[in-house]
């Protein structure tokens, strides 16, 4: 068989969460992709002058001429699926992710290609979020200076059986900025308009102005709020406040924040509070140029304190041009107490419960049992009070587990009742829901906390971890991808569920590697020790699985694989076993 070795734009795309669309109702997803193949897919590839190599099911590999068609085609697609999946249901939305590269492939007699070019455009869709593109940086060399994009730098990112990491930019579309860039090269080459800005904006934790280091909780209680605030907005996107506030306390140029993270805008401001008065400041700066676009003080009493954020949340929305939808508008609408004691209770507790600790964990739960009594419709407040909860039943910080879990039961459940539109509510019920083995309800519950903010860091890895203990490990890798995205700095335990999903999967080099970087990150890991154990007795690795259990036991000698398997909701069981089958390989069990 003949081949041609060259240099080609390579896009490979696929439907996002396919098996479970499939799986609800195959004949309507069927339908539903052919139809769009028909009258949107194919139609845009042939006009950007693209070649269908194959079909993979729910994908595709097209070859073009040129990256910046392929970039155009990708656009267009994007921008065509944002329109069709107006109106949709989230759970029933089809949605592409997109990988574009230009690299080296080789042509066999029959048109198929093969080679680095192919794998590492596959490998770029698998990290790319739905709706999304991502580029390599090859690729993206070549569109830069010739489209209009507003992309977000991923940095240097290890892919999939690819030797050396690869540099790769996310491309977000929907907007108007993306859809200009799809124009024509006749078009391009008319004299440009100012482009709309890109709508990415991290929010630093505000300094605490007033003298006492006990008021921190405050000041950081009033940027995350911002945070979240602004996170419920579709067109936004918003960077966690885990990976905010590694900046905390930390002299650091704007433009600096911007490149580290991947975003347009920044906010930062300050916070003193001095008895019954709080003067808040604000500043929303062009993270590309150091330019002031917005700056405001306000000056209140305690009690107008949320006024405060909302006026802070309206005018950034004014400043970046974002056009509400009526949808936008309602979750935008004032949803958490008005009474400051039982705020200030809840700023504390959520503090605290970020550090995870036993102690940390039972002083948040005190401060937040406080909140609700104060505010017994205060539904955030109810939602972490079920979180810390859940943290004494899974570490086993209670003298009754059990009544811990039951409490953090009556807790989530409550919270729901109390604000229906509360996202930390719908993820605090997805969690409890998880762990009463209740698969399908935290499932939905994951989706509709995304679905009311689409920012939503915890919510993206509480998805994952559902589909994961349901035994659909790879559309969970989709969710944890999403959630580092948005989370840059993610917390380790994202590794855990990352290696847990691969695990399931088979791909226990893979699963090895993540393993060592958690344990990396978090020396006194029990769990991804245990599960690293049994990667190394898969992989024939004895001796290593073996040294590996010993450390286990070194950094908690109570670990038990017989609570882990009580505790852990897998819906199959027998996806427990496999940790147990990998461990006996290497001899660590009977």
């Amino acid at each position: 068989m003949s081949e041609n070795r060259k240099l080609a734009a390579i896009l490979a795309a696929d439907v996002v969460g396919y098996s479970r669309l499939a799986g609800a109702d195959e004949d309507r997803t069927l339908a539903r992709l052919r139809a769009l193949r028909s009258d949107l897919i194919d139609p845009t590839i042939a006009v950007h002058h693209g070649r269908v190599v194959k079909r993979t099911g729910d994908g595709a590999l097209v070859e073009f001429r040129s990256v910046v068609d392929a970039v155009r085609c990708a656009i267009e697609v994007q921008n065509g699926m944002v329109e069709r999946n107006d109106g949709v249901p989230q759970d029933r939305r089809i949605e592409f992710r997109i990988g574009i590269h230009l690299g080296d492939v080789v042509e066999e007699s029959d048109g198929d290609l093969m080679g680095d070019g192919v794998n590492i455009a596959s490998r770029l869709e698998g990290v790319a979020a739905a709706g999304a593109i991502c580029l390599s940086e090859d690729a993206y060399r070549q569109v830069k200076a010739r489209l209009d994009l507003s992309v977000s730098d991923l940095g240097r990112t290890q892919l999939k059986n690819i030797a050396e990491p690869i540099r790769v930019y996310s491309l977000q579309v929907g907007s108007a900025g993306t859809k200009a860039a799809a124009t024509s090269e006749t078009a391009t080459s008319q004299p440009a308009t100012t482009a709309s800005p890109k709508l990415s904006i991290a929010v630093l934790p505000f300094a605490n102005m007033s003298g006492d280091a006990e008021q921190d909780y405050f000041a950081d209680g009033i940027s995350e709020d911002i945070i979240t605030a602004l996170s419920k907005l579709s067109q936004l996107f918003v960077i966690a406040r885990n990976s905010s506030f590694t900046f905390k306390g930390k002299n650091v140029h704007v433009q600096e924040v911007g490149t580290k993270l991947g975003v347009r805008h920044v906010l930062e401001g300050s916070v003193r509070k001095s008895g019954n008065r709080v003067r808040i400041t604000a500043q929303l700066i062009d993270a590309t140029t150091g330019g002031h676009l917005w700056a405001e003080r306000f000056d209140r009493d305690l009690t107008d304190i949320f006024a405060v954020q909302d006026d802070v949340t309206q005018q950034i929305v004014d400043a970046l041009a974002v056009n509400l939808t009526e949808g936008d508008r309602q979750r935008l609408a004032p949803g958490q107490t008005r009474h400051p004691e039982a705020y200030d209770c809840f700023l504390r507790g959520r503090e605290l419960w970020h550090r995870l600790t036993k102690q940390t964990n039972s002083d948040a739960r005190d401060l937040l049992q406080r909140a609700v009594e104060l505010d017994p419709n205060f539904a955030s407040a109810h939602a972490f009070l079920a979180l810390t909860h859940g943290l004494d039943y899974l570490n086993q910080w209670s003298d009754s587990p059990q009544r811990s879990f039951e409490q953090a039961q009556d807790a989530a459940t409550l919270a729901v009742a109390r604000d229906d539109s509360d996202p930390v509510a719908h993820w605090a019920l997805s969690v409890v829901n998880l762990y009463s083995r209740q698969h399908d309800g935290a499932i939905s519950e994951a989706e509709r906390a995304i679905m009311l903010n689409p920012n939503f860091a915890e919510g993206q890895v509480s998805l994952g971890e559902a589909l994961l203990y349901s035994g659909r490990s790879e559309e969970a890798l989709a969710y944890f991808d999403r959630a580092r995205v948005l989370n840059p700095y993610f917390p380790d335990v994202v590794l855990h569920f990352q290696a847990w999903a691969l695990f399931q999967l088979g791909r226990y080099d893979e699963a090895v590697e993540l393993l060592l970087q958690r344990v990396s990150r978090n020396p006194v890991t029990d769990v991804s020790r245990a599960l690293l154990a049994a990667c190394y007795g898969h992989l024939g690795r004895f001796e290593e699985a073996r040294a590996t259990w010993q450390e286990v036991l070194r950094v908690n000698p109570g670990y038990s694989l017989e609570y882990r398997r009580k505790v852990l909701p897998f819906k199959n069981p027998a996806d427990f076993e496999l940790v147990m089958e990998g461990l006996r390989k290497a001899g660590v069990v009977q």
